[in-house]
């Protein structure tokens, strides 16, 4: 997906979650790597858990907002911020000020401080799958099921 598609699908009337995946960065490319875009009627933002800590100001242990484009996936090599894997549309919730979208998008922001795993990250959970999966859990009536080879969206804490 390229800007000028995502922008096409951006109502600033409305309030909508897009659910993105892509492949996970090298050596893990046959891994998902999930993550959320928020529409709050213009208001635009993107939401994931990353391997890496407090990467910019809004990040909040390895839960970040705003550290890539919205759209663009994650780096295909770590570290080297050059050459990203192509984003998948998984699935868009939108609605009006009284939605699901809206309860959704405010979950979402609020995750900086509910999401119980901000500072913990490992390979099979609690990892960006976790978190993905975590805000969907939240919303079961959607029926959005993460890919299979997103291996930490079954992580539970021993």
């Amino acid at each position: 997906m390229n800007s000028q598609e995502f922008d096409q699908l951006i109502k600033k009337d409305r309030y909508q979650v897009f659910v993105f995946t892509c492949p996970g960065s090298f050596p893990f490319i046959f891994a998902r790597h999930p993550w959320f875009v928020v529409n709050k009627r213009g208001t635009i933002s993107r939401w994931e858990v990353l391997f890496r800590k407090n990467l910019n100001n809004t990040s909040w242990g390895h839960l970040h907002k705003n550290f890539l484009p919205l759209f663009l996936g994650i780096e295909i090599v770590p570290f080297i911020n050059v050459f990203h894997h192509k984003a998948k549309l998984l699935n868009i919730i939108e609605g009006d000020e009284n939605s699901t979208a809206r309860k959704i998008a405010d979950f979402i922001e609020n995750s900086k401080e509910n999401y119980p795993y901000c500072d913990k990250y490992s390979l099979f959970g609690p990892n960006s799958d976790t978190y993905g999966q975590w805000i969907l859990d939240n919303f079961p009536e959607l029926k959005i099921k993460l890919p299979w080879n997103c291996f930490g969206k079954n992580f539970k804490p021993k």
